[in-house]
């Protein structure tokens, strides 16, 4: 049997928006753009994709003042 995996949390640019107060969308992208944002973990056709872990952890560092979801 093979070992189980831990699911991974991920987000969009939608969620990061949201989750940065409803920000604008040209906002987030140069926010998500930015050399100190994590990067993402997959890029698809839709859109890049972050880890919800490696995004929680620059708020915690760029933007206290949002706190935890």
């Amino acid at each position: 049997m093979a070992p189980k995996r831990k699911r991974e949390r991920l987000m969009m640019s939608h969620e990061i928006r949201m989750r940065l107060g409803g920000i604008s969308r040209q906002r987030v992208y140069a926010i998500t753009s930015h050399k100190n944002f994590p990067d993402p973990v997959a890029e698809l056709a839709a859109g890049k994709i972050w880890a919800t872990d490696d995004v929680e952890a620059w708020i915690k560092e760029y933007r206290p003042e949002l706190g935890e979801d």
